[in-house]
């Protein structure tokens, strides 16, 4: 419709390939999960200089929550990277991160925090953040399960009875745990089957992951419930490091406590050579639950490596 000429890059996605590609066509505008997008920026990092890309490049994040750092880093290339949002039910983009007139002005610490929320809501699309009875107000936000509505977003599935997908009036009941700000930007904090409760009191699974790829040795991390004998459940973290690099879990530790609670921080960090991944890019958690269930955890040490 945009008259644009379509690049695709077949089942080749290794992040060297790809960048050739995108210099040889000169493509302004690329889209990917966050998986494909730390495999660039690892490469372009490796070989400053090694391509020469369209200076208009931009990058639009979507499939899971990108973190604040993969901005930053971006950026430093003078690739703008954009965050959305959507599900194949939302067909499929129904939130796209921009910021609204007079927003650039800001300071950078403050647009970078931006970037990494999902955005509002496309035209015609709403959505609310919704707890087990109304909304939720929280430090000036609202906070709940993200529902959604609109005219090309679902309204049933084809075949399959799922009632309970819907409300009585009509919104479409995400899964995804979210908080709105006043300006109506949307942050998903997790999906409800991913969220930690330890202790009675909730934990992030992805304000963590995104807060650990921020370390300049990982590459990528995934956090996940491991079911405690005191605490009901515990965050375990899997953290992959970037090639030839180690690192200290106490350093680990540390480096999380800056910006975390004690009692949020995961008690054991196991280093793994790879990270499950479904085929659209998204970390299959539930996979990783399984496998770690029994987990034995060490009472005599805080941080367990494995």
């Amino acid at each position: 419709m945009n008259g644009s000429k379509l690049v695709l890059p077949g089942r080749n996605l290794e992040a060297r390939a790809l960048l050739d590609l995108m210099q040889e066509e000169q493509v302004t505008l690329s889209a990917g999960v966050p998986t494909i997008s730390m495999g660039l920026l690892d490469a372009l990092e490796k070989e400053p200089g090694g391509w020469q890309l369209a200076s208009e490049l931009r990058i639009l994040i979507g499939g899971a929550a990108a973190p604040e750092s993969m901005f930053r880093r971006f950026e430093k290339f003078g690739i703008q990277a954009i965050q959305a949002w959507g599900m194949t039910e939302t067909s499929p983009v129904a939130t796209v991160c921009a910021p609204k007139a007079g927003m650039e002005a800001w300071p950078k610490e403050e647009l970078y925090r931006l970037r990494a929320r999902q955005g509002l809501p496309l035209p015609f699309v709403e959505a609310r953040a919704m707890g087990d009875e109304a909304e939720v107000p929280w430090d000036g936000e609202t906070s709940g399960e993200l529902q959604v509505r609109g005219p090309w977003i679902a309204g049933s599935y084809v075949g399959l009875e799922q009632p309970d997908k819907w409300t009585d009036d009509g919104w479409f009941r995400t899964g995804d745990v979210v908080t709105i700000d006043p300006e109506g930007y949307v942050k998903i904090t997790d999906r409800l089957k991913d969220l930690i409760k330890s202790g009675g009191e909730w934990i992030s699974s992805v304000d963590l992951e995104n807060a650990l790829v921020g370390h300049a040795a990982i590459r990528e991390a995934a956090v996940i419930a491991v079911p405690h004998p005191k605490w009901q459940e515990r965050p375990l973290a899997l953290v992959l490091l970037k090639e030839n690099l180690t690192l200290d879990p106490c350093e680990l530790r540390s480096f999380l406590l800056q910006n975390f609670a004690p009692w949020q921080v995961p008690d054991a960090f196991v280093f793994v050579a790879e990270l499950l991944h479904a085929s659209t890019g998204k970390l299959q958690k539930s996979k990783l639950r399984e496998e770690l269930n029994d987990w034995r955890w060490d009472t005599d040490r805080s941080v367990v490596v494995s």
